[in-house]
Protein backbone atom coordinates (compact mmCIF):
# COMPACT_ATOMS: atom_id res chain seq x y z
CA UNK A 1 0.00 0.00 0.00
CA UNK A 2 1.83 3.24 -1.28
CA UNK A 3 2.25 5.95 1.70
CA UNK A 4 0.66 8.88 -0.61
CA UNK A 5 -2.47 6.91 -0.84
CA UNK A 6 -5.83 8.76 0.23
CA UNK A 7 -6.67 8.61 3.34
CA UNK A 8 -9.69 5.92 4.19
CA UNK A 9 -13.38 7.87 4.60
CA UNK A 10 -13.81 6.64 8.22
CA UNK A 11 -11.19 4.77 10.31
CA UNK A 12 -12.67 1.11 11.27
CA UNK A 13 -14.03 0.29 14.69
CA UNK A 14 -15.20 -2.82 15.14
CA UNK A 15 -18.94 -2.92 16.69
CA UNK A 16 -19.16 0.77 15.00
CA UNK A 17 -21.47 1.85 11.90
CA UNK A 18 -19.31 1.23 9.03
CA UNK A 19 -18.45 -1.93 7.32
CA UNK A 20 -15.44 -4.01 7.74
CA UNK A 21 -12.79 -2.26 5.28
CA UNK A 22 -11.61 -5.91 4.00
CA UNK A 23 -14.61 -8.39 4.00
CA UNK A 24 -17.72 -6.32 3.48
CA UNK A 25 -18.19 -5.31 -0.12
CA UNK A 26 -18.82 -1.67 1.14
CA UNK A 27 -15.16 -1.48 2.82
CA UNK A 28 -13.16 0.71 2.07
CA UNK A 29 -10.59 -1.87 0.98
CA UNK A 30 -13.10 -4.18 -0.68
CA UNK A 31 -11.23 -5.72 -3.59
CA UNK A 32 -7.93 -4.11 -3.10
CA UNK A 33 -5.72 -6.61 -3.20
CA UNK A 34 -2.44 -5.52 -1.25
CA UNK A 35 1.06 -7.31 -2.21
CA UNK A 36 3.00 -8.28 0.04
CA UNK A 37 4.78 -6.26 2.27
CA UNK A 38 8.64 -5.85 1.75
CA UNK A 39 11.22 -6.07 5.00
CA UNK A 40 12.74 -3.16 6.46
CA UNK A 41 16.32 -3.66 4.84
CA UNK A 42 19.00 -2.50 6.86
CA UNK A 43 17.09 -0.42 9.12
CA UNK A 44 16.04 2.07 5.66
CA UNK A 45 12.77 3.07 7.24
CA UNK A 46 12.62 6.00 4.72
CA UNK A 47 12.22 3.49 1.71
CA UNK A 48 9.54 1.52 3.45
CA UNK A 49 5.95 2.71 1.53
CA UNK A 50 4.41 0.19 4.20
CA UNK A 51 6.42 1.70 7.50
CA UNK A 52 5.36 5.38 6.49
CA UNK A 53 1.80 4.82 5.31
CA UNK A 54 1.33 2.99 8.78
CA UNK A 55 2.65 5.84 10.12
CA UNK A 56 0.40 8.98 8.04
CA UNK A 57 -2.52 6.63 9.30
CA UNK A 58 -1.74 6.22 13.00
CA UNK A 59 -1.46 10.18 12.85
CA UNK A 60 -4.09 11.18 11.30
CA UNK A 61 -6.57 8.80 13.87
CA UNK A 62 -6.88 5.19 11.56
CA UNK A 63 -5.48 3.14 14.34
CA UNK A 64 -7.31 0.08 12.86
CA UNK A 65 -5.80 0.92 9.41
CA UNK A 66 -2.55 1.41 10.99
CA UNK A 67 -2.44 -1.89 12.53
CA UNK A 68 -3.07 -3.82 9.63
CA UNK A 69 -0.47 -2.06 7.38
CA UNK A 70 2.36 -2.43 10.28
CA UNK A 71 0.80 -6.39 10.62
CA UNK A 72 1.60 -7.11 7.15
CA UNK A 73 5.42 -5.48 7.87
CA UNK A 74 5.46 -7.66 11.09
CA UNK A 75 5.04 -10.97 9.04
CA UNK A 76 7.79 -9.84 6.57
CA UNK A 77 10.21 -9.56 9.13
CA UNK A 78 8.98 -12.76 10.02
CA UNK A 79 7.29 -12.22 13.62
CA UNK A 80 10.46 -12.22 15.24
CA UNK A 81 13.69 -10.20 16.35
CA UNK A 82 14.25 -6.28 17.16
CA UNK A 83 12.73 -5.09 14.09
CA UNK A 84 9.86 -7.24 14.04
CA UNK A 85 9.53 -6.48 17.92
CA UNK A 86 9.22 -2.81 17.27
CA UNK A 87 6.40 -3.35 14.53
CA UNK A 88 4.82 -5.33 16.74
CA UNK A 89 4.79 -2.69 19.51
CA UNK A 90 3.53 -0.32 17.16
CA UNK A 91 0.33 -2.57 16.45
CA UNK A 92 0.09 -2.28 19.95
CA UNK A 93 -0.02 1.20 20.29
CA UNK A 94 -2.44 1.08 17.36
CA UNK A 95 -4.71 -1.41 19.03
CA UNK A 96 -4.90 0.54 22.20
CA UNK A 97 -5.91 3.74 19.44
CA UNK A 98 -8.81 0.78 18.55
CA UNK A 99 -9.84 0.42 22.15
CA UNK A 100 -10.03 4.10 22.77
CA UNK A 101 -12.88 4.44 19.87
CA UNK A 102 -14.70 1.39 21.51
CA UNK A 103 -14.55 3.11 24.98
CA UNK A 104 -12.62 0.11 26.47
CA UNK A 105 -10.36 1.82 28.56
CA UNK A 106 -9.08 -1.94 30.24
CA UNK A 107 -8.49 -2.96 26.63
CA UNK A 108 -5.95 0.15 26.04
CA UNK A 109 -4.21 -0.07 29.17
CA UNK A 110 -3.03 -3.84 28.02
CA UNK A 111 -2.08 -3.09 24.74
CA UNK A 112 -0.12 0.25 25.71
CA UNK A 113 1.55 -1.92 28.47
CA UNK A 114 2.06 -4.60 26.09
CA UNK A 115 4.00 -1.72 23.55
CA UNK A 116 6.07 -0.74 26.48
CA UNK A 117 6.86 -4.22 27.35
CA UNK A 118 8.02 -4.73 23.58
CA UNK A 119 9.94 -1.18 23.24
CA UNK A 120 11.91 -1.51 26.57
CA UNK A 121 12.60 -5.11 24.84
CA UNK A 122 14.36 -3.64 21.65
CA UNK A 123 15.54 -0.71 23.74
CA UNK A 124 17.90 -3.84 25.70
CA UNK A 125 19.14 -5.54 22.50
CA UNK A 126 19.62 -2.04 19.99
CA UNK A 127 20.16 1.23 20.63
CA UNK A 128 17.58 3.66 22.22
CA UNK A 129 17.26 5.18 18.30
CA UNK A 130 15.23 2.60 15.83
CA UNK A 131 13.89 2.93 12.50
CA UNK A 132 14.00 6.56 13.13
CA UNK A 133 11.78 6.34 16.52
CA UNK A 134 13.07 7.24 19.78
CA UNK A 135 12.45 4.14 21.99
CA UNK A 136 12.62 6.07 24.98
CA UNK A 137 9.92 8.46 24.29
CA UNK A 138 7.64 5.79 22.80
CA UNK A 139 7.91 4.32 25.89
CA UNK A 140 7.31 6.52 27.54
CA UNK A 141 4.07 7.50 25.88
CA UNK A 142 3.32 3.96 26.45
CA UNK A 143 3.60 4.28 29.69
CA UNK A 144 1.68 6.88 30.31
CA UNK A 145 -1.54 5.72 28.03
CA UNK A 146 -1.55 2.82 30.25
CA UNK A 147 -1.37 4.46 33.53
CA UNK A 148 -4.15 6.92 32.36
CA UNK A 149 -5.99 5.50 28.92
CA UNK A 150 -7.80 8.28 27.05
CA UNK A 151 -11.18 9.04 26.18
CA UNK A 152 -12.04 9.47 22.84
CA UNK A 153 -12.51 12.95 22.28
CA UNK A 154 -15.55 12.92 19.47
CA UNK A 155 -18.71 11.60 19.82
CA UNK A 156 -19.40 7.84 18.98
CA UNK A 157 -20.48 7.48 15.40
CA UNK A 158 -17.80 9.82 14.38
CA UNK A 159 -15.80 9.15 11.03
CA UNK A 160 -12.20 9.35 12.12
CA UNK A 161 -10.61 10.45 15.48
CA UNK A 162 -7.23 11.26 16.98
CA UNK A 163 -7.29 9.90 20.31
CA UNK A 164 -3.75 10.26 21.58
CA UNK A 165 -2.02 13.78 21.87
CA UNK A 166 1.21 12.86 20.12
CA UNK A 167 2.43 11.52 16.82
CA UNK A 168 4.77 9.28 15.42
CA UNK A 169 7.30 10.61 13.75
CA UNK A 170 10.54 9.25 12.54
CA UNK A 171 13.71 11.32 11.85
Amino acid sequence: MPSDEPLPPYSFVPGGPWPHPISSPQGHWAGKRALPAQPIVHGDWASSPEYLRGMALFNAGYYWEAHEVWEALWHAHGRRGPTADLLKALIKLAAAGVKVRERQPAGVAHHARRAATLLEAVRETESGQQLGLDLDDLIAQAHRIASDPPQDPAPQGTAVSRVFDFRIEPH
